[in-house]
């Protein structure tokens, strides 16, 4: 999408607590604010998302693109984010999900939102799902890179 588009768009769902008119009417949508791998300037990405439990899940979709989204670059690099929903705002931990759990999780994403498999279809890469972890409150000292890279190094190798 333009990023004219998503300014558009970003200051919308701000400016109505996430309520979004226009082609986006009744969507829920939410902003995901990440920090860019090379530059390290903040940056907000509107995004679909199904909820699962207490974390939400979000596609690397990119629309069907061959080519990983930027944001989705970013938490690799910087897992601590903020993200915002209607009219909430909080600190998450992302955290690409791999393997079996990829697989299971796209497969729940899909049932909820068909759409994203027309996305799988469209591209030979497979389409990263990154599980947001809400923060307390009182946390705001989010795991490092290096503490995420350990938790799932230790996923795959068990």
């Amino acid at each position: 999408m333009p990023l004219d588009f998503n300014t558009t768009l970003i200051e919308e769902f701000r400016t109505n607590a996430g309520r979004l008119g226009g082609p986006f009417e009744g969507w829920v949508l939410l902003l995901l604010t990440t920090t860019g791998a090379r530059s390290g300037k903040e940056h907000t990405t509107p995004l679909g998302f199904v909820e699962d439990g207490d974390r939400l899940l979000v596609v690397g979709s990119a629309g069907g693109s061959d080519r990983h989204p930027d944001w989705y670059r970013n938490v690799l690099v910087h897992p601590a984010v903020t993200v915002e929903l209607g009219a909430d705002t909080w600190q998450a931990t992302a955290v690409a999900a791999t393997g079996a759990e990829r697989d299971e999780l796209f497969a729940k994403v899909v049932a909820a939102a068909p759409g994203y498999a027309d996305y799988q279809k469209a591209t030979s890469r497979v389409l990263p799902v990154v599980v947001l972890h809400r923060l307390p409150a009182d946390d705001r000292t989010p795991p490092d890179r290096l503490d995420a890279l350990a938790d799932e190094l230790v996923k795959v190798h068990d």
